[in-house]
């Protein structure tokens, strides 16, 4: 199994949840991509949808020399949100990491100034919200988008990617009332490995997909 690229990825993610709305899961939508990947993927589920289309800016917290291995995340204004045995495996700290957090707290502000300006966030409160991104891999990202979005206070919290980590997966089973996730290989490594084209997004890409819909 393998996606052409993320559009592909979302286009599948839109027909199961048009599935799922159809048997009355799926009250007023509204769909949030954690940027810059899962737009891509979210633009069709929106548009399959009739939904509103967002952002929710989520920060990875990478550990040191090897960034691209969560050990925790950042959403909002909400404190970091770690992954306790991880840090413990690695020898590492909640203090060790704050430069981490200093410089991950101020690329979520620029990127959310950048995709929103003035523009206040949706209205969450009631409906259902379905978070989507291109892919699953540790889920320390989703873990806090999912948890920041609860406690705005949906009637039906969904998440939605088109491939992840069976055991990721199953540590967010709690995290969200529907788990969506057509793909989930055992030989998972990394989200990238999935697509053929898993080109990084840009800031314009981002702001035009928001824009379009």
């Amino acid at each position: 199994m393998r996606f052409r690229d993320r559009a592909e990825a979302g286009r599948e993610l839109a027909g199961l949840l048009t599935d799922l709305r159809a048997k009355g899961d799926l009250a007023d939508p509204v769909v949030l991509a954690l940027p810059r990947g899962g737009i891509a993927v979210a633009e069709p589920v929106a548009r399959a949808l009739d939904a509103p289309l967002d952002v929710l800016v989520v920060r990875k917290i990478g550990a040191p020399h090897h960034e691209e291995f969560a050990v925790g995340a950042l959403v909002g204004d909400d404190p970091p949100l770690f992954d306790a045995d991880t840090l413990d495996r690695l020898g590492l700290t909640e203090d060790s990491l704050a430069p981490v957090v200093d410089r991950e707290r101020r690329e979520l502000r620029r990127r959310e100034e950048r995709y929103r300006g003035d523009r206040p966030p949706p209205g969450l409160a009631g409906r259902t919200v379905i978070v989507v991104d291109d892919g699953l891999a540790t889920g320390a990202t989703a873990r806090a988008a999912l948890r920041h979005v609860r406690r705005r206070g949906p009637a039906h919290l969904v998440l939605a990617v088109p491939v992840g980590a069976p055991d990721s997966l199953r540590l967010l089973a709690g995290e969200a009332d529907t788990v969506l996730c057509p793909h989930r290989p055992a030989g998972f490594m990394a989200v990238g490995q999935w697509y053929d084209d898993f080109e990084q997004l840009t800031d314009d890409e981002v702001l035009a997909a928001l824009r379009g819909h």
